[in-house]
């Protein structure tokens, strides 16, 4: 093989291993994007789909067709400040009456999320619908209602309702985030073991 031909062999095996190298480096890049957004709910695409390009696959179309369906809105100054009130009435309330404060901070959510434009109906539609934008605090809006639904039925203890208020107020703080904050994918409050 001449001088030649060995030179443009080698520029092609480096080329395509260039371009294998980069395609790896992205793909690592989509999971850790994908991982952050979605939280633990990207773990659970993964066990649900069985592979990990499926359930990336099924997180990206599944994000940009809700994004166009949902028609998620921003709210006003106006808006957000008045809820911003009310949410710290409610935290007010929680020392004289922490279920009636759990409750009205699932309410106080809900009302948002419906205002953002994220549907209004049963709990697991909201879930389904606020994935797309806020994965990360999934788990704790998940604690937190079933937090409320123990509360409605006198079965929450003391620690339950204060860790229920935490995940709706990083719930709160996801949907309407201060001028200062960053507006999406926070971490929801850690957990004792």
């Amino acid at each position: 093989m001449s001088t030649i031909s060995q030179f443009v062999v080698a520029i092609v095996v480096g080329g395509v291993a260039g371009i294998v190298l980069g395609l790896l480096a992205w793909r690592r890049l989509r999971t850790q994007q994908l991982r952050a957004e979605f939280g633990a709910e990207y773990d659970r695409a993964v066990e649900r789909h069985g592979s990990r390009a499926k359930a990336e696959r099924e997180l990206l179309t599944r994000r940009r067709r809700r994004r166009r369906e949902l028609g998620v809105r921003t709210l006003s100054p106006e808006v957000r400040d008045r809820y911003r009130g009310d949410w710290v009435r409610i935290q007010d309330g929680f020392a004289r009456d922490p279920a009636r404060a759990v409750g009205q901070a699932d309410d106080l959510v809900t009302t948002v999320l419906g205002d953002h434009g994220y549907p209004a109906g049963d709990f697991e539609e909201r879930i389904a619908a606020i994935r797309v934008e806020h994965g990360t605090i999934l788990d704790a809006y998940r604690r937190a209602h079933k937090i409320t639904t123990l509360a409605r039925h006198q079965e929450a203890s003391a620690e339950d309702l204060r860790w229920g208020m935490a995940d709706y107020r990083a719930m709160f703080e996801e949907l309407l985030p201060a001028a200062t904050a960053p507006a999406r994918n926070r971490p929801a409050p850690p957990r004792p073991p």
